[in-house]
């Protein structure tokens, strides 16, 4: 039997198109038309639409939620399996728990993953356990089963990791980044979570070289470990998921255009394939110095 070997799957959360404005590139209709345009444009998973039109498509359905409170998890798990997703990432509680809570939380994750069989990839972000690094770390420690979904701009932002010591945080984030399994592609700066970084010019955008550290740094745990996981990747895939959201929910930045008026600052179709580029590189070179080590 031939082992697979891992490797990066092109996804795209399907957030990235929401509410497009006109001048977008992107596709501006219904979702089955989301799809086909994703499919042309060499996505290869969609993240957070109908499972049965991916499907047909070809396109690999993985899930996104939010699970706030502990219960029902395991049934929601299995519901996501008889529907065909291969993943979900999660949104875990409030950020308000006490450190009983969380474990009650992280356990309950963790014993619905292994009983339906699907992985639940705990999502690193604001306003949920993880939104502080040393409690996740520490909950690494006490969980070591546990995977992720690294959504980095809200660490990059929330704990400002440009000041001080960058390289000593990364190390200490080390036992999280070795076990993300899924990665949310977006890039923010000290003071927000998602900007527009054009060609992706380290010059002009620096933050854009520490999130390529972070993916690379993630993407070589993955490489190392996830055959096994408790609840290994589908076909032992990383899903880079672009999630560029719309100003509605207040991701995007609006600037004045030439007319006064205010208009998302970036095509987020385009931004979600330069930062899908960036994914691959970083893999890419993941994979080479790894055969020549």
């Amino acid at each position: 039997m031939e082992l697979l070997a891992p490797t990066i799957r092109r996804d795209l959360n399907v957030g990235s198109t929401w509410s497009l404005p006109e001048w977008s590139s992107g596709p501006h209709g219904d979702e089955q038309m989301v799809l086909e345009a994703a499919l042309e444009a060499g996505y290869q998973g969609i993240q957070g639409a109908n499972p049965r039109r991916c499907r047909d498509l070809g396109l690999i359905p993985t899930t996104f939620a939010i699970h706030a409170v502990p219960g029902g998890l395991l049934e929601q798990a299995q519901r996501w399996v008889d529907l065909g997703f291969v993943c979900c990432t999660m949104l875990l509680g409030t950020g308000f728990e006490d450190d009983d809570a969380a474990a009650r939380l992280v356990e309950e994750v963790l014993v619905a993953s292994e009983s339906a069989g699907i992985p639940l990839y705990v999502e690193t972000h604001r306003a949920t356990v993880t939104q502080d690094i040393w409690r996740t770390v520490q909950l690494v420690r006490k969980f070591p089963e546990m995977r992720f979904n690294g959504d980095f701009s809200h660490w990059y932002t929330g704990h400002e990791l440009t000041t001080g010591d960058l390289d000593a945080k990364l190390e200490f984030m080390a036992p999280v980044l070795s076990r993300v399994r899924y990665l949310h592609g977006r890039i923010g700066t000290s003071g927000c979570v998602q900007i527009d970084i054009g060609d992706a010019n380290p010059a002009e955008y620096p933050s854009v070289a520490h999130f390529q550290t972070m993916w690379t740094r993630a993407m070589e745990g993955f490489a190392a470990g996830a055959a096994s996981d408790p609840v290994p990747p589908h076909n032992l895939q990383m899903g880079f998921a672009p999630e560029l959201l719309p100003p509605e929910v207040g991701y995007a930045r609006r600037m004045s255009g030439p007319d006064g008026a205010l208009e998302e600052e970036g095509d987020r179709w385009e931004q979600s394939l330069v930062l899908t580029d960036i994914a691959v590189d970083c893999f890419v070179n993941t994979s080479a110095d790894e055969a020549t080590a």
